[in-house]
């Protein structure tokens, strides 16, 4: 499992004008089952996202059809970890 902190590094207006693109991405990946969660950090300086893959490799190889990648208007720490302990719960609140 890996997590995802994305940072912007272009003012918000800039990142606004892909925010389409990205979201099309974005839905991409939770239908192919690779994303779990995703949501804007507060302040909006960046997102982040839980993404379930099989290696440091792939989760590169999916963030690079990002369009926020390819105009280079983020970067990505990518922490991966190991979930043992969780419970199930409504998250939208």
């Amino acid at each position: 499992m890996y997590l995802i902190l994305l940072q912007y590094i272009r003012p918000v207006a800039a990142v606004e004008h892909y925010l389409e693109a990205h979201n099309a991405f974005l839905e991409k990946q939770y239908r192919e089952g690779r994303f779990i969660l995703s949501g804007r950090r507060k302040p909006r300086t960046g997102a982040i996202i839980l993404c379930k893959a099989g290696s440091r490799r792939e989760v590169e190889t999916i963030l690079a059809e990002d369009p926020f990648d390819k105009f280079q208007l983020a970067v990505y720490d990518i922490i991966e970890f190991e979930p043992n302990t969780y419970e199930l719960a409504d998250v939208s609140s």
